[in-house]
């Protein structure tokens, strides 16, 4: 497991959340005022120089629970509030995004370019505010500092971890449907066809050399697919031509159902009861309810975002999903301050702390200090 995962992800599927939001803030008529302070204050929560720098060190991936915490703590970060079936479904949409162009990516490398294409399409989203555009421009400069000079390898092994990270996911998007490129199952089908990584040649010919390293033959083999050229290199700067349009907003104001994912078909990620699961929400209730509640500015009206067509599937949602976890212990997570559960909640973190030098206890605690970040953000 590559220990370089958790920035890309992050970055990406905020990227893509930003894309949603953006998409259903104008097909809902939210005035430019409203829209442009979620945005900004969206972005300027998720490329804090402090999260950032905490994000970027070596570390494991998170699981799925754990980063849909983070996401949901950074899309409240405005006056913009989501219902946890709301929720659920827009975390669905940024993984089957992110998921789709992780298996289009032409090599692994591209990765990176896939990445810069979501930084650059946020840095148009603020591009009216110059603190905000610095901060994008100052976690590109980092993105580009820590992964331009990793070797093929280390790529492969990212590649791969991500693999592992989506293997679950299999939820129905009416774009990806409407387009043939998903499969009623919620696989996607990949196309034997178009150009071939920068770099490669177009398969189908057999090379054979002598001793002396002349080519005596050549033979031609069906390749099954319809191959071009690479084309043109794209550029891994902190601007420039990407080439590859993968990672660039798919979203339009003029088709809200590509927001649309199937009630069928999707596979549950992280629902299975395990031996770590309360704990380790346990550990990010303490840390969420050490955060005192912010009110909301007497100027400032806030409003909710609905990810469904209507409000009654959106609790229709919200009951079968409450429904289907029933059989589970139920966990509340509060994010007002409560000295009796505060100091409980202390005392189960401070088990896990005793256990730190043990690396299987370090897993359990993944997420904790992003969390404490954003809670002084």
């Amino acid at each position: 497991m590559s220990v370089r995962t958790l920035p890309l992800v992050f970055i990406n599927l905020g990227g893509e959340m930003l894309y949603i939001l953006d998409q259903r803030l104008q097909a809902l008529n939210t005035s430019e005022d409203n829209s442009e302070k979620v945005m900004n204050d969206i972005i300027g929560t998720m490329f804090s120089k402090d999260f950032m720098d905490e994000l970027l060190k070596p570390q494991q991936l998170y699981s799925h629970r754990t980063l849909k915490t983070v996401l949901t703590r950074i899309a409240h970060a405005s006056i913009m509030r989501l219902n946890p079936a709301s929720m659920d479904r827009l975390y669905e949409l940024m993984v089957m995004a992110f998921k789709y162009q992780v298996f289009l990516c032409p090599r692994p490398k591209d990765l990176l370019l896939i990445t810069y294409n979501h930084i650059d399409t946020i840095r148009e989203f603020v591009k009216d505010t110059p603190v905000l555009v610095h901060q994008v421009d100052e976690t590109h400069r980092k993105i580009i500092e820590v992964y331009s000079f990793l070797p093929e390898g280390e790529f492969q092994l990212l590649r791969q971890t991500l693999l592992i990270f989506f293997q679950d996911m299999h939820v129905r998007v009416s774009l990806f449907l409407k387009n043939q490129v998903q499969n009623p199952n919620g696989r996607f089908a990949l196309p034997p066809s178009g150009p071939v990584p920068h770099g490669i040649e177009v398969p189908g010919l057999i090379r054979t050399f002598d001793r002396k390293g002349r080519e005596v033959r050549r033979s031609e083999f069906p390749t099954g697919g319809s191959y071009t050229s690479a084309v043109r290199k794209g550029c891994f700067e902190l601007h420039g031509a990407r080439v590859l349009q993968l990672g660039l907003n798919m979203y339009t104001v003029n088709h809200p159902e590509e927001t649309h994912t199937s009630k069928a078909s999707s596979v549950k990620t992280d629902d299975s009861p395990n031996l770590l699961a309360k704990e380790e929400l346990n550990l990010l209730a303490r840390l969420m309810g050490s955060m005192k509640a912010e009110s909301v500015p007497k100027t400032e009206t806030g409003f909710r975002i609905n990810l469904f067509t209507t409000d009654q599937e959106e609790e229709e949602a919200g009951a079968s999903g409450g429904a289907e976890e029933s059989s589970f212990a139920v966990i509340n997570i509060q994010a007002m301050q409560d000295e009796q559960a505060a100091s409980e909640l202390a005392r189960i973190a401070g088990q896990f702390a005793e256990g730190d030098e043990s690396p299987k206890d370090q897993s359990s605690s993944k997420g904790d200090d992003l969390l404490a970040m954003m809670d002084d953000l």
